[in-house]
């Protein structure tokens, strides 16, 4: 069963950048697809971004797309989702989730399909 730990959150400035991590143990990280979801305050988990096992394929939220940055290392067994030009509206509670995913290329959007979830990470930017 894969265990996964988010870090970096934090209180940031419109404009600023973070650089949340996602640390997973316990299990076969790299056949698992990874998708980072964030909650807002008031509002359903969403979506943000998800990268296939093998990293080739990504997709993103189309708000944070041009913004955001997911990445893996299947050798370090961690997931990244890298922040740029942050603005309140990003503000949110982060989570890392994974799935065991048969295809080396699939990415996962529905969050209903990931098994294992972090804790979340808070990330507040303001104005």
């Amino acid at each position: 069963q894969v265990q996964l730990v988010e870090s970096g959150g934090g209180l940031v400035q419109a404009g600023d950048s973070l650089q949340l991590s996602c640390a997973a143990s316990k299990g076969a990280f790299s056949h698992h697809a990874i998708g980072w979801f964030r909650q807002r305050t008031g509002k359903e988990r969403e979506f943000v971004a998800a990268i296939s096992r093998n990293t080739e394929s990504t997709t993103y939220i189309d708000s944070v797309k041009g913004r955001f940055t997911i990445s893996r290392d299947n050798f370090k067994e961690t997931a990244t989702l890298q922040m740029n030009s942050l603005n309140p509206e990003d503000t949110a509670v982060y989570y890392c989730a994974a799935t065991w995913e048969a295809s080396p290329e699939m990415v996962i959007t529905d969050q209903t399909r990931y098994r294992y979830w972090g804790q979340g990470t808070q990330v507040t930017v303001s104005s």
